[in-house]
């Protein structure tokens, strides 16, 4: 899938070493459920990804270089036609637009040729950047969950307890915004 900036595919192995750039961040990670990865973690990440459809490689379209990752993954049951939407990008690129210009892409082939009825998107409070990006995506804020998971621990072993933002759009949202007058 192409954007005016971007394409959007499939994970390939070779992508291990611009994977490493930004997941070895933790400026990056501070909000994944994961650490910051070495780079035998991202060639065993990229190949993983190689095989998931759930994440697509975000590449600039002049160079092809590999500057983030969209995950869009089919939720149970899939009778209710909800996708989840989430995203990582290499702090390099921040600031360019170019996380909602690929978000935007990923979510109109959702609507448009998957049929989807509903994304759903979480992020923790403390991500400004995060959800901002899905307000400007027009995602509406759902909840505000306390202490919902912990993926980290202090230096005491006692558990990160983190809060959540729930997001939420529906397709019937989707495409009457598209019709919306550009002002």
């Amino acid at each position: 899938m192409e954007s005016e900036r971007l394409i959007l595919r499939r994970f390939k192995p070779e992508d291990a070493t611009d994977l490493y750039e930004y997941l070895s961040r933790e400026d990056v990670v501070k909000f994944e459920p994961y650490g910051v990865h070495n780079e035998a973690d991202c060639e065993a990440e990229a190949l993983r990804r190689s095989g998931d459809p759930a994440f697509w490689a975000v590449c600039l379209k002049e160079s092809g270089k590999l500057i983030g990752n969209l995950y869009f993954q089919q939720q149970q049951p899939a009778a209710f036609r909800t996708w989840e939407l989430g995203y990582v990008f290499n702090s390099r690129f921040h600031g360019c637009g170019y996380a909602a210009e690929a978000c935007r892409r990923l979510l109109d082939y959702g609507f448009s040729d998957l049929q989807i009825r509903r994304v759903t998107a979480r992020c923790n409070p403390d991500n400004a950047p995060s959800w901002r990006l899905l307000e400007r995506l027009k995602l509406r804020r759902e909840g505000y969950f306390l202490k919902t998971g912990y993926f980290k621990h202090d230096e005491h072993g006692e558990p990160k307890w983190q809060d959540t933002f729930a997001y939420g759009l529906l397709g019937s949202e989707w495409f009457s915004m598209a019709e919306e007058p550009v002002i």
